[in-house]
Formats: C-alpha cells, structure tokens, sequence
C-alpha cells in the first residue's frame, strides 16, 4: 500500500491499518514497524507492545529478557574487537523525553535494522536543575520507572530491573546498547560528600577564593564527620568508624559509608532531604567542590563579583558563579558540575598546577570499577565518554600515553579485560589544535583509544562552505585510520532554539549519507524524524535538549512533556529512505566507500557521489545545494563497461519508475541535473 504523506495521513493510516503494520513486523516482514509515528509508538499499549515481541522473538526468547535474572545476550558476544563501531548507524535517546526506559522499547520499533545503536543519554539519579549530566549518585533514575511494565510483569517492579529487561530485549531485537561515562558530577553529589578526598575542594568568602590547597578535603572530611555526629546516622543499624580517616578510608566500604550518611537508596525522598542538610551545613563553613572546566588554560579561577553572577537557590543559599582568570576562545567553568581529581597538585595548588607526573590511583580504580559494575549489570555495549574533547597537558599530547594518560580510555581498557567489543563513542567535536584542547584533538582522540568521535557536522548548513570543508576534513581524518568520525545527523544538544538554522532544509540529505556510507557511523538524536521546521524558534517543549536539565522558569524553562514535531512529509521523506537502507543493508554490510565526486571544500559545487570499492553495484549521488539545482552529471564508475547501465532505484523527490535507465556513454553516466537536496541511488546492471 501507499505510503501516507502527511501527519494527519499518518495518524488515520495507523488507526486503520495498525494491526496489519504490526502482524508484518511480528512475522519479520519487516525489520521494524513501517508507517508508525515515533509520537504513536511510546504511546501503544504494553500489551500490545509484549504480544508483538512474543511473535516475532518467540515466548522463550520473551521470557528470559523479561525475568529480573535473565540474559539475552549481545548481538556482539560473538565479537573480539570494536570495529563494529566503526561502521555503526546510532540513535541516541534522551529518556526524560519519553518518560521511562519501557518507553525506549515502544520507539525501538520505528527504527530500521541499518539503525542498530542505541545510545541512552545517563541514566543516573540527576543533581542540580535536573541535569542529566550532573550525576548526584550511581542510583538508576527513578524517574524513569514505567508502573505500566511493573503492572504488566510485577517481577520487574524496581527502575533497576525494568532498565535490566529493557537491555535484554534490544539485545532481542539485534540493537546494541551504550551508556555516558561522565569524569564529573554534581558538585554536591553522594559520591563527592561519601569520598571528598576524591574531588577538589575551595572555600569561599564572599567574592573571595580564600583556600584552595591540595588537601583542603581533609578539613572538609571533618566537617564532615562534625555533622554527622551532630546529626545522626542514617541507619542506625550500621556500625561506623569514629574516627574521620578510618571513616573516609579504603576499610570502611562506600556502600555502608553512604547507608550512613544518606540513608537506603530506595528512600529517594530521604536521601535528598539529608544531601541538602549536608550541603547546607558544608555551605555556612564556605566549603565548595571546585567547579568543571572546559578550554584551555582550563585551571586558575575565581569568583565573578558582578550582580549577574549570584544565584539564590530553594533554600535562600547565595551561590557565585566563577570564571577563567586568563580565559581563551573556550574557556567555560560549569559551576553545578565537579570533575574527579585524577592527578594531584603541584606546590600545594598554589598556582592551580596539575602534576601529571602524580597519577591518583584509587581515583583512577574507583572510577573505572564502578563503570565496569554497571556495564556488567545491564550488560551495555559500548561507552560515550562525555566531554572527551578535555585534554590538560599545556604541552599537548604526550609521545608515549600511559596508563593514567586519560580516565575514559582507562574504563574502555577496564572493561574490555572482560568484554573485548566494548568500544568508546567520544564527545568531541574536532576543533582545531588548542582550541578546546591542548594539542591536536585527533591525536588526544587517538591516544586515549576512542574508536569513534561525534564530530561537529550537526552545528552546520548542508551545502555552505564550512560543511563542505569540514566533511570532506573528517574523510581525510577517517582515512588515516586512528578514530573514525561520525556523519552527525542531529544530536540532542543541537535541538534547541539557538540551532534551528541548521535543520531548516538538508535533512533527507543527513540521513541519506549517515545511512549509505556504509563505513562511516551515523549519529542521530531522537525527534529528528518528525521535527517541525523552525524558521522562528518554537515553544521550548518542542526542543529535546531543553529536556537534559528541567527549569521551571527562565528562557529555558519547560512546562509539561516534551512534544514531538507534526512534520509528516519529512517523516514519510525519511521512512523511504529507512526502507532502502533496510533493503539494501545486505549488499553494503562489509563494502567500502569508492568516492566519485567527494565533498569540494571550496563548494564550488555542492554535489557528491559514491559507489563501492570492491564490487560497483549501486551508485549514490546526493546534491547538498539548499536551493539550486545541480549542473548534468556525467558520472564514471571503475570498472564499468559498454553494456553496462545504471537504473535509477530511488529518489527522494521523483518516482523512479518513470525513469529510463541511464546508458553508458564514452565512460560515463549521464545522469542529468538534481534538484536542490535531492539524493538519488542507482542501480549499476
């Protein structure tokens, strides 16, 4: 049947025809449920959600992803390397967005088999403003519980276990799974008040730095200690050392230190309540965990006297912001967010010097292992290191990396002792050398063993000049083999207001190219399939990434669930696209890229065009130009002969049946002009 056009014809095609589209998924007709709204998705019912998954993976196969004990294993347990990763089409899911983990299942539906990776923006309890990437603990979020699954399957009736199931049943599906490793978190979180002297501490006196030594966390240790005599265990029924060392020491285990302090993880309510006493008691003594930097020079920084800079919480508690004292084109300080101290100081931090020299091991162990927890519990595939682009060394990358070199590489070696396929996904966005990093970017990458990066293709025009330029830089860097770029459709930290601009036209273009390079991975945020264009920006619940932190008030403020886009045209664009890919994903499931036309850094002409090194059997050619037609190609392709033609397959503006097949003439195909943004795919017979 048709493919319905607009989101009306969509949302009438669904009611109509919904039990047919999921009858041909469930009898793997499909590789994923055709003509299903990603908005309509996380709103079926769970029954109808169970009944579907037991057909199509089988009641076995069902059950043992859905026991509290079960494991469905990896699609990569069969795998040794990460090179999987390198070519990997991934999808990543802010949660909150949709409400709760069983919620991801629903949206796995709507994804193609050529979509395979799944990356869940954190997962953790949030700190200050709601930040997702502002951990206030290792405890899974419990906003992210779905009472329907419990209600539907009451063995799963904790957060932890519904997010447990929800791993094993992509795992089902033949998606793979990633976590964010984070070297930060809140600045008040549990794991910097249960073990201080792994975060570094300042002390504040109005608008002065009055302490910032090296070991300022012993005095902070004991005030500690202080208030919790003042106030009490938690959990009177744990018997705890009395004396600061021994109660912040290696014999006292954190699990029981926490139970002390906070209380039991499941009284979320309580915990909060004895954190915030906390912080309070720590903020009167002007005791402050020293915030993240981003951007050279990184260190040295002070309080901001201006008015602007003060910010007055629920509790009446005035907190300053603080800024680089010698700040350069990056320079960022992110005051709710405190980065582990991996490294001791030099000349007791007097001028905020890292000694590189001095590795702080059980930092180093502490973080590693607990990453290693959680990817052994929920069984993940592969890590996104958050801000990978942080790289501190004034004197750029070192020619000899080792061990301490950098936190997010060590939990990709740690992990990988036991599962060799975990591979890392960087957070970095390619700038240039010392701009968001000491040194070369793609050296600091390299040597910290990331197999991927995210790159920056997303905060572009399709069709300008920096795009062009900068596509055709990321092949250059992908060529020489160290860490592969991603061909960034959207991510979520570009759905927002400010970025509208670059999502205006283009985005059959962006998933075109993220999903036939076959050896280039492809990134995509959730929403981009159905998001409204925004000439003028929209109301904030229309924007995923207004979603990672939750204000109530203010420019960023959001009021209610996140709504999706009505863009049923883009999405019908999008879901012919996603259907080829599907089709073709056999044929090009080891093949490599041939550039034909490769990207022109000067774009004096915007059109590109590919086929396959080893054997030339499809030919993809995509016109990036925002609004001019493309001049007559005139196409060759290696090893193509006289009785050689090329078909035309697809195109996303035209119907390809009523097209003749294009000859071979003189060498070269003739394939004419392409309109602005169309993508075209031949076959080569």
């Amino acid at each position: 049947m048709p493919l319905p056009t607009t989101y009306q014809q969509f949302r009438a095609d669904w009611l109509q025809n919904g039990p047919q589209h999921l009858a041909a998924y469930a009898a793997g007709q499909q590789d994923f449920v055709v003509a299903l709204l990603p908005e309509e998705a996380v709103q079926l019912p769970g029954r109808i959600v169970l009944e579907t998954l037991a057909k199509r993976l089988g009641i076995p196969t069902l059950q043992a992803a859905l026991s509290p004990t079960g494991h469905v294993p990896s699609p990569l347990a069969a795998a040794t390397s990460t090179d999987w990763i390198k070519r990997v089409n991934m999808v990543g899911i802010n949660v909150r967005t949709i409400q709760s983990f069983w919620n991801v299942v629903k949206y796995a539906l709507t994804l193609p088999a050529s979509q395979s990776g799944i990356h869940l923006l954190p997962i953790w309890e949030p700190g200050v403003v709601s930040s997702l990437y502002g951990m206030a603990s290792w405890n899974i979020n419990p906003e992210f519980y779905s009472a329907e699954l419990a209600h539907l399957v009451p063995q799963l009736n904790t957060v932890e276990k519904q997010l447990r199931a929800v791993v094993n049943l992509l795992h089902a599906l033949g998606k793979t799974v990633g976590m964010d490793v984070i070297p930060h978190t809140d600045r008040y979180s549990e794991m910097v008040l249960a073990q201080p002297h792994f975060f570094e501490w300042l002390q504040r006196k109005d608008t002065r730095i009055i302490n910032h030594q090296a070991h300022l966390h012993e005095q902070v240790q004991g005030s500690i200690m202080s208030w919790l005599v003042r106030q009490g265990s938690a959990q009177p029924a744990v018997q705890y050392p009395a004396e600061t060392a021994d109660f912040f020491g290696p014999s006292f285990p954190e699990r029981e230190r926490l139970l002390v302090l906070f209380g039991q993880p499941e009284r979320h309510q309580d915990r909060q309540d004895r954190r915030a006493n906390l912080i309070d008691w720590l903020y009167n003594l002007g005791y402050e965990p020293v915030p993240a930097t981003m951007g050279p020079p990184y260190r040295g920084i002070e309080v901001d006297p201006s008015p602007a800079a003060v910010n007055v919480d629920y509790a009446g508690r005035e907190w300053r912001d603080y800024r680089i004292t010698q700040p350069q084109k990056m320079s960022r300080v992110f005051g709710p967010l405190t980065r582990f101290k991996f490294y001791e100081r030099l000349d007791d931090n007097r001028n905020w010097a890292i000694d590189f020299e001095q590795p702080r091991t059980a930092v180093w162990d502490y973080f590693c292992q607990h990453y290693a927890e959680m990817q052994a519990h929920y069984q993940f595939d592969f890590m996104r290191g958050d801000m990978s682009h942080v790289q501190m060394r004034p004197t750029g990358v070192p020619a000899a990396p080792d061990a301490f070199y950098d936190p997010l590489a060590a939990v990709k070696v740690y992990v990988q002792q036991s599962v060799p396929y975990f591979a890392y996904f960087a957070e970095s966005f390619l700038a240039e050398p010392d701009e968001m990093a000491y040194g070369d970017e793609v050296a600091h990458l390299a040597a910290s063993q990331a197999d991927t990066t995210l790159g920056d293709l997303q905060s572009m025009v399709v069709g300008e000049a920096e795009f062009m330029e900068q596509f055709q830089r990321y092949l250059a860097i992908q060529a020489n083999g160290r860490v592969v770029p991603n061909f960034t459709i959207m991510t979520g930290d570009k759905d927002d207001p400010r970025f509208d601009k670059f999502y205006l036209h283009g985005n059959e273009a962006r998933l075109f190219l993220g999903l036939f390079l076959p050896d280039t991975p492809s990134y995509q945020a959730l929403g981009f399939e159905q998001r409204d264009p925004h000439p003028v920006p929209a109301p904030n619940e229309h924007y995923t990434k207004l979603y990672v932190f939750h204000l109530d008030e203010g420019p960023k403020a959001t009021h209610g669930p996140y709504q999706w886009g009505q863009n049923g045209p883009l999405f019908h664009r999008l879901l012919r696209i996603r259907l080829l890919a599907d089709e073709l994903a056999p044929a090009l499931a080891a093949a490599t890229t041939q550039w034909l036309l490769p990207p022109d850094p000067a774009a004096t002409h915007c059109t590109v065009a590919w086929t396959q090194a080893e054997k030339p059997q499809y030919l993809f050619v995509v016109n990036l130009h925002p609004s001019q037609a493309a001049d007559p190609l005139h196409i060759s392709v290696p090893g193509s002969v006289a009785d050689r033609q090329a078909r035309l397959l697809f195109s996303s503006l035209t119907d390809p049946a009523s097209e003749a097949a294009v000859p071979l003439l003189a060498g070269t195909f003739p394939l004419g002009s392409l309109a602005a943004g169309e993508c075209r795919c031949y076959v080569i017979d």
